[in-house]
C-alpha cells in the first residue's frame, strides 16, 4: 500500500466519522410530502386507512396492485365496488372501470389531479378554488351535517367549477371568506353510479388520527354499497423500486454516506490514474532462449544414452518444485512424505508411492537404470505436478 493510497484512506475515513456525528446529532424531520402511499406512516400517508379498511368495508375488501385494465382483463366481475384513492388512471383503465360501472358497479375517485378524459366523461372541472390555509369539508345529506372535518395542513383547495345537469352534489368545502364549494358529486351512468372526491387528504393519517375526523371518511365511504370493494393501491413494483440498491436510497443517511464514498472514489482514481498515466516506451523484449538451451542438452544426454544420469537431474528438479511451490520437506522420502504430498496434490496413492520408488532409483548411483524407467518416471512426476 503506497504512500498517497494510506492518505486518502485517512481522510475518506475522517470525512465518514464527521458525516457520521452529524448524522446522529442530527433532529428528526417530518415527512410532509403527500405520497399517499398505503406502507408510509408519515403524516400524509394512507397506513392508519390500509389498516383499518378491512373492517371499514365488513371484511370485504381486495386491495389490487395492478392496474384497474390489466386486473378486469384477467378478471370477470359481478356488480362491486370500485375505489381509487390518489394514483394515475390511464385511458385504456378508465374504459375498464366505465365498463364496469355501466354494468352495474360503483366507482369512487378521491383524487386531487383528475385527467381531462376522466372529467369530461363524467361532466365537470375541477380547479383549484381556494388558496386558504384551513377548510371545512362537510356533506350536504342533512343525516351528516354534524359530521365534518377541519383541513388545517396543506389543504388542496381543489373543488368543481362546473357541473353539467344531473350530477349531484353530495359535499361541499365551506370557508369563511368564500361561498361553499362543491367537491364531492355523483353521477350516474349506464347501472352504475360515479363518485368523484377532490380532496383526498382526509384519508391520511395525519387526519384520521384525529379524534372525531373518522366519522366524515366513514360518511363518505357509506355511499358506496355493501358489497366486495376493490381498492387499486400503487403497484408494487412501479411504485417501488426493484434497485438492489433500494434500502440504501430509501434511508436519507444512507443515501449521503454512499454518495460520500462514491465521490471520494472518483477522486481517488482519477487523481491516482493521472498520476501513473504517462507514455511508457516500447522495449523490445529479450529473447527467452532457455528451450532452445535445454533442448540442445536434452538432445546431448540422449546421444550420451546417460539415464541415470537424467533420472537424477530430473528427481532433483521435482523435488526442488515440491519444496518451493508445496512446502513440503524432501529431505526422508519416507511414507509420511508420501501422504503430504498426496494430500497437496490429490493425485492417487499409488501413483505417488511409484513415483517415489523412481525417484530413489534415481538418486542411487548404483541402480540399474533402463530408458523405460526414465520414460516412465517423467511422465509420473508431470502428472503429479500438473494441476
Amino acid at each position: 500500500m503506497n504512500k498517497t493510497f494510506k492518505i486518502y484512506a485517512v481522510v475518506f475515513i475522517i470525512i465518514m466519522v464527521i458525516l457520521a456525528l452529524f448524522e446522529v446529532n442530527k433532529k428528526e424531520t417530518t415527512d410532509w410530502r403527500k405520497n399517499f402511499d398505503v406502507n408510509e406512516k408519515s403524516p400524509f400517508g394512507l397506513f392508519v386507512f390500509s389498516e383499518e379498511a378491512n373492517e371499514l368495508f365488513g371484511n370485504d375488501l381486495k386491495k389490487i396492485d395492478e392496474t384497474p385494465y390489466d386486473y378486469y382483463h384477467e378478471h370477470k366481475k359481478e356488480g362491486h365496488n370500485i375505489l381509487i384513492i390518489e394514483r394515475t388512471v390511464d385511458s385504456e383503465s378508465w374504459k375498464s372501470i366505465l365498463n364496469q360501472v355501466n354494468a352495474g358497479s360503483d366507482a369512487m375517485l378521491i383524487v386531487s389531479e383528475m385527467p381531462k378524459e376522466i372529467s369530461d366523461s363524467i361532466g365537470f372541472y375541477d380547479s383549484q378554488l381556494s388558496f386558504e390555509d384551513q377548510n371545512v369539508l362537510k356533506l350536504t345529506d342533512k343525516a351528516y351535517q354534524n359530521d365534518f372535518i377541519k383541513l388545517d395542513k396543506f389543504p388542496s383547495g381543489k373543488g368543481f367549477t362546473y357541473i353539467k345537469p344531473g350530477v349531484e352534489v353530495l359535499g361541499k368545502t365551506v370557508e369563511k371568506n368564500n361561498s361553499d364549494q362543491a367537491n364531492f358529486i355523483k353521477t350516474r351512468f349506464g347501472k352504475g353510479n360515479i363518485y368523484v372526491h377532490s380532496e383526498p387528504l382526509f384519508l391520511t393519517n395525519y387526519y384520521l388520527l384525529k379524534k372525531g375526523n373518522t366519522r366524515y371518511a366513514e360518511d363518505v365511504l357509506s355511499y358506496l354499497k355493501n358489497r366486495e370493494t376493490v381498492w387499486f393501491v400503487e403497484s408494487t413494483t412501479g411504485g417501488q423500486s426493484r434497485f438492489f440498491m433500494r434500502f440504501i436510497f430509501s434511508n436519507p443517511a444512507l443515501k449521503y454516506a454512499w454518495w460520500v464514498f462514491l465521490g471520494g472514489m472518483l477522486l481517488f482514481i482519477f487523481f491516482n490514474a493521472k498520476r501513473k498515466q504517462r507514455i511508457v516506451p516500447v522495449i523490445e523484449p529479450l529473447k527467452n532462449t532457455s528451450v532452445d538451451f535445454i533442448r540442445s542438452i536434452g538432445n546431448l544426454y540422449l546421444q550420451e544414452g546417460d539415464f541415470h544420469d537424467m533420472m537424477g537431474k530430473k528427481a532433483q528438479y521435482f523435488l526442488n518444485k515440491v519444496r518451493m511451490d508445496l512446502l513440503i520437506d524432501t529431505q526422508h522420502l519416507d511414507e509420511e512424505f508420501i501422504k503430504k504430498l498426496q494430500l497437496k496434490t490429490g493425485k492417487p496413492l499409488e501413483m505417488i508411492q511409484e513415483a517415489v520408488e523412481l525417484i530413489k532409483k534415481g538418486q542411487d548411483p548404483y541402480a540399474a537404470v533402463m530408458r523405460e524407467d526414465l520414460v516412465k518416471m517423467n511422465a509420473l512426476l508431470d502428472k503429479i505436478l500438473k494441476s
